[in-house]
């Protein structure tokens, strides 16, 4: 639901003329994590600062008047209102589940006031400013995409049955702090953020979803004034080039199978033969 909705958000947006009037790509990381691997679902929108127009002729880009790529109290309200709804149409047809000290909301006329008390709060889109370029996007992407609620450097110890860890304390200068917690504790925090499996935690959405991308990202490229397989081509080396054309016609070869050396195991040494005393060799 929060990567449908968050979305449905940045498309409808986008797509509204006031702001936009084009139609956006990107995509969403989902992480459930905060540095003391508590539960905490969010997801991150890596999006180009423009989108195509809706006829894909020409590369609308962001409107200068905004500080971010779409105005953020346009955001928080067409996702508050989509959360909502889907809450509310979800509870209907019985599809959330409330434990522990969230129980109290199975009730109906319960769950509704709380839904109405979300609604008057103010809610909040955390916008960052852009990459500053294709390195950092890089960068990004192999730091957050496929990494797992805690990496090894930041485990300190386990002794006494305590998993000690780093964890840098944000709301305090980002001041490194170390966390011991009981090894069944620190499990559990851990196995929350464990997804079902199937589940798809990186999603490509608008002109960078799957069944649009090959028609739709050549276009983006064309409207911008830059192609992407010059591109490649400038940043192959000619000697690796070479390496893939016919010796003999000079045409570009093709790998159609590759095949890999068999691995042998080692023989064991040979068994020693025990001679008795009378015996000769």
């Amino acid at each position: 639901m929060l990567l449908r909705l968050s979305a449905e958000t940045l498309i409808e947006v986008a797509r509204n003329p006031k702001f936009l009037g084009a139609e956006i790509g990107f995509f969403s990381v989902l992480h459930s994590w905060t540095q003391q691997l508590t539960h905490h679902p969010h997801v991150h929108c890596v999006v180009p600062a423009g989108g195509l127009s809706f006829d894909h002729q020409r590369w609308v880009p962001a409107d200068p008047r905004y500080r971010f790529f779409l105005p953020k109290g346009a955001l928080r309200k067409v996702f508050r209102g989509k959360v909502r709804e889907a809450l509310e149409e979800a509870f209907a047809k019985g599809e959330i589940g409330f434990y522990g000290k969230l129980k109290h909301l199975a009730d109906p006329e319960t769950f509704h006031a709380f839904i109405r008390d979300l609604h008057r709060n103010h809610w909040v889109v955390y916008c960052k400013r852009p990459f500053g370029g294709p390195e950092q996007v890089l960068k990004y992407l192999g730091r957050y995409t496929h990494r797992v609620a805690i990496s090894n450097h930041r485990l300190v110890s386990f002794e006494n049955g305590e998993v000690t860890f780093t964890w840098r304390d944000r709301a305090h200068g980002n001041v490194e702090k170390k966390l011991p917690l009981p090894a069944e504790e620190f499990l559990r925090r851990f196995l929350l953020h464990l997804l079902p499996k199937g589940f798809v935690r990186i999603r490509n959405f608008g002109f960078l979803a799957s069944r649009h991308r090959s028609r739709l990202l050549p276009l983006c490229f064309q409207c911008l004034g830059s192609d992407p397989d010059v591109v490649t081509k400038e940043a192959q080396p000619a000697e690796t080039a070479d390496l893939w054309k016919c010796p003999k016609c000079g045409g570009p070869m093709i790998v159609v199978l590759r095949v890999d050396a068999p691995k042998w195991l080692p023989r064991p040494p040979p068994v020693p033969i025990v001679l008795e005393p009378d015996s000769k060799p």
